[in-house]
């Protein structure tokens, strides 16, 4: 009887015990079950930030090239489009946001362009070498290498991805991005145009890049800035906003319409080298920069990630204002937005 009383007393001891740790296993689970739910969440706003930026895309170039199949719109049609997208759309875009910037620089967009530019230099190297691509039509392909789309779809994705404290990180590589890239680039065009014999020649490859209008946007943003300029009146700035809001929509219903008379077969390769650089070997470069110079949490993954975007739009413009290889620069643009839906899915779910 005592052993009996002895085993339910021990019993009863004990029973508080196994309560406890089975409460410390359904508080682990449940942290667990919790952290779950909180990442597929996290995530699926981030593919929602990517298909919301994507599939109108897509669906403006498909609108392009079906009216252009369709004969809906003819070349000159085309070429209006283009014009006003790159002379009043672009620059009023850039004008207004490079006033607006919260500032230019800082230990993020040294990694960045520190990638971007060594990614930029091996494809135009490759472009010239491997594909025996002229200075123009190469700076071009190393531009659809390098130039992402930072702005449409690199924002809404760091606020789904990492918040809107994040957004800083992002607005010091914006500042630089065009005004490097497509300063460059032109740069490359018009000496490829003008040649390079002579100061004569060089004065006409500086006045071509200055009246650049983007170039000129650019510039003049950066100027205001400088000299501490007032902000815009509200009616000029919305002015300003509304024509730039254009700039995208347009450029990629001309792009659509440009891929109508692409041919696959004519430069795969271009397309190829130019998606692989921006999708693999740019992310991979400015992450090593990143690391080198001791980036890390935040300010590491909105870099990378911002880095890895798919082409964007103005290597269309700018290629269509010279009249070389706007068709491969649009399919490198279709193709590189198309894969990276995987690409930054994978690489924000690394980071978070």
């Amino acid at each position: 009887m005592q052993r009996a009383v002895h085993g339910r007393l021990f019993g009863f001891r004990l029973l508080p015990a196994r309560l406890a740790g089975a409460a410390q296993v359904h508080e682990i689970a449940h942290r667990i079950l919790s952290a779950l739910v909180a990442h597929r969440r996290i995530m699926n706003e981030v593919l929602a930030a990517v298909l919301t930026t994507v599939v109108p895309v897509f669906a403006l170039v498909g609108l392009g090239y079906g009216a252009m199949r369709a004969k809906l719109m003819d070349a000159a049609a085309q070429r209006g489009l283009v014009l006003f997208a790159f002379s009043f759309a672009a620059p009023a875009l850039l004008f207004s946001a490079g006033l607006s910037s919260e500032g230019m620089g800082g230990v993020s967009a040294i990694a960045f362009f520190a990638g971007c530019l060594a990614t930029y230099a091996l494809v135009f190297v490759l472009a010239r070498t491997r594909l025996a691509l002229r200075i123009g039509p190469a700076a071009l392909v190393a531009l659809n290498a390098g130039f992402g789309n930072i702005v449409a779809m690199g924002i809404p994705l760091t606020l789904a991805a990492f918040g809107p404290e994040t957004l800083s990180i992002l607005f010091g590589i914006i500042g630089l991005h065009s005004l490097a890239l497509v300063g460059l680039t032109t740069v490359l065009l018009e000496l490829d145009a003008k040649g390079t014999g002579g100061l004569r020649a060089l004065g006409r490859v500086v006045g071509a890049v200055l009246a650049n209008p983007i170039v000129a946007a650019l510039l003049a943003a950066i100027l205001w800035r400088t000299l501490g300029l007032p902000p815009l009146p509200g009616p000029v700035k919305a002015t300003l906003d509304l024509l730039g809001a254009a700039s995208s929509p347009v450029a990629l219903v001309s792009l659509g319409a440009g891929l109508a008379a692409f041919r696959l077969g004519d430069g795969w390769q271009d397309v190829m080298l130019g998606t692989v650089a921006k999708l693999f070997i740019m992310p991979a470069l400015v992450w090593g920069a990143a690391l080198a110079i001791g980036l890390d949490g935040p300010a590491l993954a909105v870099t990378v990630t911002a880095a890895a975007l798919p082409t964007g739009s103005n290597p269309v413009l700018l290629a269509a204002r010279y009249g070389v290889g706007m068709d491969r620069a649009g399919a490198t643009v279709v193709a590189s937005t198309l894969v990276s839906v995987l690409t930054l899915s994978v690489l924000v779910a690394v980071f978070r």
